[in-house]
């Protein structure tokens, strides 16, 4: 037996916020003052790194990192942006963040909740054992894309607690809501509440519940597409959003096949949201209890 710890890594950081809430003020003054922080020395360096290894290697691996290559050898491409090493390390990190940290804290949410409910968690136990048994323990993307349990509480989890809780959008064009004289000009900053909506009880009723039958396909089609925006939606999806299914899904199927998972004293129910983080992360972590499952 032993305990599962999750503790949000983002927290308050100052640089991020000044990218994000003050955007053309940090580009033309703040970002000289406040200093770079190792992690964006290391990205920076470890991004860079890789490429000249590669150059000078003749190594191509048809990828994320091949696509930044192809890039600035050939800026036209871009236009009037200027592609440095900061701006390279930049979109390889989004790429990292996006598929990376949202997955682990979707996992431990996920955990979270079938720590609460041990029904739901025997029950997709089962789906895994059953899915182990008919490939031979093969688990393949088309395999694990098919398991239909899983893939609703998947969808359940990032329901209740989405990564991102809001998407900032720019407008390309006017638009007038139909009935109404609401306008949103051309060039408008919009922020969009996935969390809001997502747990409006109009919408989802008794939305504290967690509960993986909303995502049957029929009561996925009694709601409209855009009360379900995780990833977001249209070109300016989640670049991240495959990564992010697929390797939630085998960290799930990996621990809830050897081990039970309930909650503990540390526990903290209900859960609260840390309020300083920038993805959506409870407080004071995840405190939960694993117990080994013997198997014959």
């Amino acid at each position: 037996m032993g305990r599962l710890i999750f503790t949000p890594t983002w927290g308050n950081n100052l640089r991020y916020r000044c990218v994000k809430f003050l955007p053309q003020i940090f580009c033309n003054l703040l970002s000289y003052i406040v200093p770079k922080t190792e992690v964006t020395k290391f990205f920076t360096r470890f991004v860079v790194e890789t490429m000249d290894y590669r150059d000078a290697n003749n190594i191509v691996r048809h990828d994320f990192i091949d696509t930044l290559r192809e890039l600035k050898k050939h800026p036209e491409k871009l236009g009037d942006i200027d592609l440095t090493d900061s701006l390279i390390a930049a979109q390889a990190f989004i790429f990292f963040a996006a598929g990376f940290e949202t997955s682990s804290s979707t996992m431990s949410n996920a955990l979270y909740e079938l720590a609460l409910n041990q029904e739901i968690q025997d029950k997709l136990r089962e789906e895994i054992n059953d899915e182990y048994i008919r490939h031979n323990g093969n688990f393949t993307y088309e395999n694990i894309k098919k398991m239909n349990y899983m893939d609703k509480i998947f969808k359940e989890t990032l329901r209740k607690y989405p990564p991102v809780p809001q998407l900032g959008r720019k407008t390309t064009s006017s638009y007038t809501f139909a009935g109404t004289k609401v306008n949103i000009p051309k060039g408008q900053d919009i922020w969009i509440p996935v969390y809001a909506i997502q747990r409006d009880p109009d919408i989802y009723p008794k939305p504290d519940v967690f509960d993986p039958e909303r995502f049957t396909d029929e009561v996925v089609q009694t709601r409209h597409p855009m009360f379900y925006l995780p990833f977001g939606d249209g070109p300016r999806n989640c670049i991240g959003a495959r990564l992010a299914v697929h390797q939630t899904k085998v960290g799930l199927i990996k621990i809830l096949r050897h081990y039970k998972v309930e909650t503990c004293e540390k526990t903290q129910i209900p859960y609260v949201n840390n309020p300083k983080a920038i993805f959506l992360a409870p407080e004071n972590g995840i405190h939960l209890k694993i117990i080994k499952i013997n198997r014959c």
